[in-house]
């Protein structure tokens, strides 16, 4: 900053001023940053952070699932442009569904001293989740419920939206329905899998242990198992898969099987290219897009101050009706 006073002919407070956004008459202001601009001078903003009584680093923390799916990449980006409206830097990782990346993952970024936490959970018990929470870090948990009581969360109507989809299936005329979910261990698979046990029971359908796959996480092991549903006998006559990859998987076997067209498939979450199938696929739709951003707000209000006891916002999921999931059943 000497430096740029030095070139720029005004004093290190102005400069401290220009550079810190604080309205200084506009010829010194010119002055000031063509000088930064020639020096390449950059502003320390870890040395900024000691000197503020708040110890504000303007960064916050986001820990995702898996930062290649869509469903991550949306919300991603939904936190980002919040905290870039606010000046704020956001730093990203993914866990890849495992409890001690997690904790790494966290571990560095309270080491960077991030001003909040964004974390979609996996689930299992978080002794860095629960220290943050203890050194009054913000945190707010995305997508599923927090392992950590007393944590603001931003999460889908889950039950609620696998339950319609298995209603809109029984009105095609589906008895038999088949299900594939994600790890147990996960709070969406359990919603998601309650959802769907609660409507074939208020249905009275029933169901066979050959019909229901749960901790199937790839979409290669989604293929197999679907593959290996539709050997048994009976087979279903549609199927809910409970996660978007888990929807492609299963979408290459019933090709593979040559059922896509008689069989028909619903799947949670939206996915590229969906629409562009033969027949397209019908979704489940969650909003991770409003999803980060209603999580990045309330985190912002933390941020400034605001001690309202912990907040549980469900969004609601949208049907969405593209021919797949409107395959009616074969007559008996």
């Amino acid at each position: 900053m000497k430096d740029v006073a030095a070139l720029a002919g005004v004093g290190l407070a102005t400069v401290s001023r220009v550079l810190n956004g604080v309205p200084v008459d506009p010829h010194l202001t010119g002055r000031v940053l063509a000088a930064a601009r020639q020096l390449g001078y950059r502003k320390d903003t870890a040395a900024t952070s000691l000197r503020r009584a708040d110890r504000r680093t303007n960064t916050i923390g986001l820990v995702l699932q898996d930062v290649a799916n869509p469903f991550s990449s949306a919300l991603h980006r939904a936190v980002e442009d919040v905290g870039v409206q606010r000046g704020l830097l956001v730093l990203a990782g993914s866990s890849d569904e495992e409890p001690e990346r997690e904790r790494e993952l966290l571990g560095v970024l309270r080491t960077r001293r991030v001003d909040g936490l964004i974390v979609v959970p996996t689930g299992a018990p978080d002794d860095e989740l629960e220290s943050a929470h203890r050194d009054g870090t913000p945190i707010v948990c995305v997508d599923r419920a927090s392992p950590v009581p007393g944590v603001d969360t931003v999460t889908a109507d889950n039950r609620g939206g696998v339950a319609g989809a298995v209603r809109a299936l029984h009105a095609l005329g589906h008895r038999r329905i088949g299900f594939v979910a994600d790890h147990s261990s996960l709070w969406t698979a359990r919603e998601r899998h309650e959802g769907f046990a609660g409507a074939m029971a208020q249905l009275r359908c029933r169901t066979r242990p050959a019909w229901v796959c749960r901790d199937v996480h790839t979409a290669e092991a989604a293929r197999l198992a679907v593959t290996g549903m539709f050997a048994a006998t009976p087979a279903p006559t549609a199927l809910v898969t409970a996660q978007n990859w888990l929807t492609v998987g299963a979408r290459r076997a019933l090709v593979d099987l040559g059922l896509h067209r008689t069989v028909a498939h619903v799947g949670f979450d939206d996915f590229p290219l969906a629409d562009m199938l033969d027949p397209p696929v019908s979704v489940i739709a969650q909003d991770p897009a409003e999803m980060g951003r209603r999580a990045a707000l309330i985190l912002l209000s933390r941020l400034d101050g605001t001690d309202a006891p912990p907040s549980a916002v469900t969004l609601p999921t949208r049907y969405i009706a593209r021919g797949s999931g409107e395959i009616p059943a074969p007559r008996r």
